[in-house]
């Protein structure tokens, strides 16, 4: 697969050297660490225009979890930095996401999902050994249930997880993002209901929910 791309803050596409020179070099090299990652197949990630005014410096991207015509999860990750650095992140680079996948009824019964969820993300970045700091974030549960000309339809529940962590900084201030996307990666797949790769759950403490195939269809 393709390494992961994206673009600056402004959305700008084919910037020259001398507005490339203006981003602070920590930001650059963090990007660049985004756009080299080498990622699990079915994983299918695509640039996209990121937030104006959450910093001043952000980078973002797009992926999906596919099998066949099937789009089983999807996300957006963000990469915030502030060189002033931040109160609320406790440094200078921020990482924000959104991913979100339709369960089926029975999975989404299950009282202890939204802490399952929760320790998909942390479990991810503590198998890759990366510090971070400041984590915050929702798990929501919505449920459909269809009537009239839809009644044909299996009621269905779409997951969510926003979250932000702050990852520590290494050489030259600038965290190690290329660890950072395989491990949102593996909490994309982890919820799209496929198998997690490397570590075994029972060393990062993580809880696996029933393998699935994807939505139902009508």
């Amino acid at each position: 697969m393709a390494a992961a791309q994206g673009r600056f803050s402004d959305g700008a596409d084919g910037m020259d050297s001398a507005e490339e020179s203006s981003v602070p070099l920590p930001f650059r090299r963090a990007v660049e660490g985004l756009r080299k990652a080498r990622l699990r197949p079915g994983i299918e990630i695509d640039p996209t225009k990121p937030p104006q005014r959450l910093a001043p410096y952000a980078y973002a991207l797009e992926a999906a979890v596919v099998e066949g015509e099937d789009d089983l999860a999807d996300g957006r990750l963000i990469l915030l930095h502030d060189p002033a650095g931040h109160d609320a992140w406790q440094g200078t680079f921020r990482l924000v996401t959104l991913v979100r996948a339709e369960l089926e009824p029975e999975m989404a019964a299950d009282p202890l999902l939204p802490e399952v969820c929760w320790s998909w993300l942390t479990g991810a970045l503590e198998a890759r050994g990366l510090a971070y700091g400041e984590a915050s974030g929702t798990v929501t549960m919505a449920a459909s249930h269809y009537f009239g000309g839809l009644a044909e339809r299996r009621p269905a529940t779409q997951i969510e997880i926003r979250a932000s962590w702050t990852p520590r900084e290494g050489v030259g201030g600038v965290p190690d993002t290329t660890a950072h996307l395989a491990a949102w990666c593996e909490l994309l797949c982890q919820i799209a209901g496929l198998p997690p790769v490397g570590p075994t759950d029972s060393a990062t403490g993580v809880v696996s929910l029933p393998q699935r195939r994807g939505p139902h269809h009508p």
